[in-house]
């Protein structure tokens, strides 16, 4: 599971066996979010986490989206 980077408690990372379309997996608390970040970041689905902590990991997301795709072509190819 590598880590693209943490902020404020939030970590984004991938799963080894991820898949298309280029996402993002963000753990807070104990939720988690899942974001796209091919061509905006945009939400897919979240558990456990409460909207104010969403819409702070979607701002993380899009302000590192650069990094989060280039993370992805380096693991996921």
């Amino acid at each position: 599971m590598p880590t693209i980077f943490e902020k404020e408690g939030y970590k984004f990372f991938f799963y080894s066996n991820e898949h298309l379309p280029i996402h993002v997996h963000v753990r807070y608390g104990g939720g988690e979010a899942v974001f796209e970040v091919e061509d905006i970041v945009e939400l897919r689905e979240s558990k456990n986490m409460k909207i104010s902590e969403i819409k702070k990991a979607q701002k993380f997301a899009q302000k590192e989206r650069n990094l989060i795709m280039e993370k992805w072509y380096e693991h996921i190819g």
